[in-house]
């Protein structure tokens, strides 16, 4: 009995290190991939979008502004853009973000799954509705 409780606590102590070893050599997410597997067909691959269809995303002052508003547009869509909330993580849409804001010519500071989460959030001061931000 002793023994298997030794190698239990062996066991847990193996697949923690592993665990920690594992995040500790993580890979960032590659926002540009994540991009082209759920933006591109829209947007197209140059940030151009699609004239009255898809907002360009290339040199747009909504994409680069406010990093709560931009995050809180992409996990709650408007319009025909679908939400993200359910198909893509806060690391998954932080990173596509920094993508899209340094891209194409945009020049705006990448964000991170914190803000993402934030936008999460109830509507307050930080927290636009997104049928009232100013994308097209």
């Amino acid at each position: 009995m002793k023994r298997r409780a030794r190698l239990g606590g062996l066991l847990s102590t193996l697949f923690g290190a592993l665990a920690v070893a594992q995040a500790a050599y993580a890979q960032p997410l590659d926002g540009a991939a994540i991009f082209k597997q759920n933006c591109a067909a829209c947007h197209q691959a140059e940030g151009q979008g699609v004239h009255g269809a898809f907002p360009a995303l290339a040199g747009d002052a909504f994409v680069q502004g406010d990093r709560k508003a931009v995050a809180h547009l992409l996990l709650n869509g408007r319009g025909g853009m679908p939400n993200f909330r359910d198909d893509l993580t806060n690391d998954q849409i932080a990173a596509v973000l920094s993508y899209v804001r340094s891209a194409w010519g945009n020049h705006a500071p990448p964000l991170d799954a914190a803000t993402v989460a934030a936008a999460q959030g109830g509507k307050d001061a930080a927290h636009q509705d997104a049928s009232v931000l100013p994308y097209h």
